[in-house]
């Protein structure tokens, strides 16, 4: 902000929300002068290597960038080239301790086991956050991170970019509107993991290695337990390992299940099992099939939702053959969607060949099964015996963004200059829920067995060893 008067009156209000007052869009109009359509919210970006790239251009895209924080000199030098000016950092800690008063907002793209300390850090300092999916490594922290940004009333947003589709929008809508009845099965899956974990690797590798020159490994480390660096972590295999990302289902399942998610207004599981492949302590697992029951809604009836992730003796693991019946024949000339060689494939109309179905998802109702085709669920059709059907319209009271990753952001500052959260639609109170109930996926892989789940209390009731896997520690220096 090009002037000082401005910018002190946006950082008190900015602080008041942080002392528990809602930052209203007539707050933020009283708090600024005449020029405030030309005010620049004051970016910090939190890993801006992979995602994280694109995620402060974005940011950079709508306000100014004042200061760049990743663990990898060379990916600061890479992004210096656009924001010159910006102040360069190793740690967030430090980040915050300079230039506080500097920020106004966060954007946090580092490997998930440093997501809730970096963004609960900026919320407790009054800065709103956009943080990637999944929001938070452990099911814990999905809990603390909602509780934080409601008590010091900032905007957030989680990267889960499906959400800024109007087709997902717009089969939220049709679901929620009784468009196929009642939906008592969710099935979900995905072609995750693409990065190594068991069976290939199920242990930590093995003989000395030096950390490379440009990285800052203990600040990489963060949270976790303390090990020496391998080459197998950094920068982007760390996906597979348990002590610093989530597995398949942590990675895409705030995508992939995203739009059966929002629409059926899941909330949080009571119950969860899981059939899982080569379980360790060390890596995520080779496969899993994972089972949570959801209670009746208000009107909506009891779900059982499944998810799919891995390969089984060399076969992926998918829903059932019997999910979608009496379209295998159909015509080049229709949609259809059937299982086939082992693999579900879908065809459009003018398509010679049949597509495989990499990730998708389907809702059972009693109409007939809402199918998407890809991780966002922004394509949907109406399948029955008798055809396919695409989901056409746009959403009739959700707003229409259809921007994709910038459309979040644009979405996540939009909230911010108004001073309404529930403008940004992955705001924490919902993808914070999405994240609880995803990660509980992985607290009952690694259990072994059936595990009963407390939503109100946020404990798993039946088996005292899950507790472990529902917070998980940290690294003196880097609590939450």
């Amino acid at each position: 902000m090009s002037n000082r008067m401005n910018r002190r009156g946006f950082l008190q209000a900015t602080a008041a929300a942080g002392a528990g007052y809602w930052l209203t869009a007539s707050a933020i109009s009283a708090s600024r002068a005449a020029d405030t359509p030309n005010e620049k919210v004051h970016f910090a970006g939190i890993g801006i290597g992979g995602k994280g790239s694109s995620d402060i251009d974005h940011a950079g895209n709508l306000g100014q960038v004042v200061a760049l924080c990743d663990i990898d000199e060379k990916e600061l030098d890479k992004k210096a080239n656009r924001f010159s000016t910006a102040e360069r950092f190793y740690d967030f800690r430090k980040m915050f301790d300079k230039l506080a008063k500097q920020i106004d907002a966060v954007t946090v793209s580092t490997p998930d086991h440093t997501h809730a300390p970096a963004s609960i850090m900026a919320m407790k300092l009054g800065k709103h956050v956009y943080c990637q999916k999944p929001l938070t490594h452990s099911v814990y922290e999905a809990r603390l991170m909602r509780e934080t940004a409601r008590q010091m009333k900032v905007c957030t947003q989680m990267g889960n970019q499906g959400t800024a589709a109007s087709g997902l929008r717009r089969a939220a809508e049709f679901i929620q509107s009784g468009g196929l009845g009642a939906i008592t099965q969710a099935h979900v899956w995905t072609n995750r993991p693409i990065w190594p974990q068991a069976p290939q690797v199920m242990a930590r590798p093995k003989g000395k290695f030096e950390v490379p020159a440009s990285v800052h490994w203990d600040e990489w480390l963060g949270p976790a337990p303390e090990r020496p660096y391998a080459p197998g972590y950094h920068p982007f295999a760390w996906r597979g390992w348990w002590d610093f990302g989530t597995g398949a289902i942590g990675d895409m399942g705030c995508h992939t299940a995203n739009m059966a998610y929002m629409g059926l207004k899941l909330g949080l599981p009571h119950t969860i099992s899981a059939e899982a492949g080569d379980v360790n302590s060390e890596t995520c697992p080779s496969y899993a099939h994972v089972l949570m029951q959801f209670a009746s809604r208000g009107e909506m009836p009891a779900v059982a939702w499944h998810w799919y992730e891995g390969k089984k003796n060399g076969k992926h693991v998918l829903p059932s053959p019997d999910l979608v019946k009496g379209q295998k024949k159909r015509s080049e000339k229709e949609f259809a969607v059937y299982f086939e060689d082992n693999v579900w494939k879908f065809s459009r109309p003018g398509q010679k060949n049949s597509k495989q179905i990499d990730s998708g998802s389907f809702l059972v109702g009693e109409k007939g099964v809402l199918f998407s085709p890809d991780d966002y669920g922004a394509d949907a059709y109406i399948v029955t015996e008798d055809k396919a059907e695409r989901l056409t319209g746009t959403p009739e009271k959700l707003p229409i963004n259809d921007g994709g990753d910038q459309g979040q952001k644009n979405e996540w500052v939009k909230a911010i200059r108004e001073g309404n959260h529930a403008i940004a639609l992955s705001n924490f109170d919902y993808s914070s829920m999405l994240t609880e109930a995803i990660l509980l996926g992985n607290v009952a892989i690694r259990c072994g067995e059936k595990i009963t789940y407390d939503g109100d209390k946020g404990e798993v009731t039946n088996n005292k060893a899950a507790t472990q896997f529902v917070k998980g520690s940290y690294r003196k220096g880097w609590e939450l």
